[in-house]
């Protein structure tokens, strides 16, 4: 049986859950830069408070982009901080003023949505559903190159 676009309907609903679950963690990491961006201090303060601002404006077109996809694929997007706070496995970031603790905190996260987003281009490739692969091969190939930069920022 196929939905909509034709994309057999029980891969589809593995890929939703799966794909809530990206949700989930890209909507603690966004808040988790908020903070971050608001709460800098020292010496690194320019840098890293634009930085920390691009860095949630990627995130939340992201947040917007996997519910689409999941609604596209003919399921419900998670909605609530309380089905986030369950569901993911990043953490809420509390208190961080500190830059290098900051962007250590990012890095990790940036390997949690890394290693889901590779599940997920798996899952969808199996699923013959090339929208979603798409999505996952940009994401996965724009956060590559971002952990680089992170890791050379630490060195």
């Amino acid at each position: 049986m196929k939905n909509l676009i034709g994309i057999d309907k029980a891969k589809a609903e593995g890929l939703v859950k799966e794909l809530n679950d990206l949700l989930a963690n890209y909507q603690l990491f966004y808040q988790n830069l908020r903070g971050f961006h608001w709460n800098i201090k020292g010496k690194e303060f320019f840098e890293l408070h634009l930085k920390f601002e691009e860095l949630y404006n990627d995130a939340v077109i992201k947040v917007d982009e996997i519910a689409e996809r999941i609604l596209t694929l003919q399921g419900e997007p998670l909605h609530t901080f309380t089905d986030y706070l369950k569901t993911a496995e990043i953490s809420e970031a509390k208190g961080i003023a500190n830059g290098t603790e900051g962007i250590k905190i990012v890095v990790d996260n940036f390997k949690t949505l890394i290693n889901k987003e590779r599940v997920i281009l798996s899952l969808a490739s199996n699923a013959d559903d090339e929208g979603t692969v798409s999505l996952m091969s940009d994401y996965i190939t724009e956060t590559e190159k971002t952990l680089w930069m992170l890791d050379s920022y630490l060195s």
